[in-house]
């Protein structure tokens, strides 16, 4: 690889399994989301988020009971809802302070992340979960305290995962070329993207998901295969 002087990795799939969030973490928040609103909805966070929720949805006035079931849905179809994130994020913030779970990352992960920090990379995270939720998710992985591993944090504020201009804007927020970014994560098409602004891609394919004749970007098993 050309002079990578950055890692922006995605976490679902990526760095942790996709199970942990679709089996531990979208239940917790489904089944505590209608309480949650009705006992927090006079906080101004909150408020916003929800306002944002009926904007997004295009509707004008609506209940909180409307509102609640609409977000229920969203979280049923995996919507990737700013809104809907970041009030999921406000959920399992509850959920990890109050040690119900901790979140999964793969077993090479955090030794591979702390090498690379020590090599004098600078890596960020960039996924669909909200900012606060991502720091929460590497606050309390069941490897440790990650977050002083990562310099930045990047959401679906910063545009969707599939356009290339999201990885644009990355590039310029952490002040590198796109050539020198590294971006790992295992949608292609967020990969496609990534390429398309620039970015050096790597496309994590974990058993047992096959590693392609012809991969449209260099597969990696795991981190230890990566040598950026």
């Amino acid at each position: 690889m050309t002079n990578i002087r950055a890692i922006v990795t995605d976490i679902e799939g990526t760095t942790s399994s996709i199970d942990f969030v679709r089996d531990v973490l979208f239940p917790y928040a489904r089944k505590r989301l209608p309480a949650f609103v009705e006992t927090h909805a006079d906080k101004p966070e909150v408020q916003h988020w929800l306002h944002e929720a009926a904007k997004e949805a295009g509707i004008i006035e609506a209940s909180r009971q409307e509102i609640i079931e609409l977000l229920l849905g969203w979280i049923d179809q995996d919507r990737k809802s700013t809104a809907l994130k970041a009030l999921q994020g406000m959920i399992w913030k509850e959920g990890y302070e109050a040690g119900e779970y901790r979140a999964h990352v793969y077993p090479e992960v955090s030794a591979r992340l702390h090498a690379w920090r020590a090599d004098g990379l600078h890596l960020y995270v960039y996924s669909s979960g909200s900012v606060p939720a991502q720091r929460l998710f590497f606050r309390y992985s069941d490897a440790g305290d990650l977050t002083p591993m990562f310099a930045g944090y990047f959401d679906t504020e910063t545009g969707p995962k599939r356009e290339s201009a999201s990885y644009a804007k990355i590039a310029e927020a952490i002040g590198e070329r796109p050539e020198h970014i590294l971006f790992l994560s295992d949608i292609v098409e967020e990969l496609d993207a990534a390429r398309t602004a620039g970015l050096q891609t790597g496309w994590l394919l974990r058993p047992p998901q096959a590693v392609p004749v012809q991969p449209r970007h260099r597969a990696y098993l795991d981190f230890d295969s990566i040598e950026p």
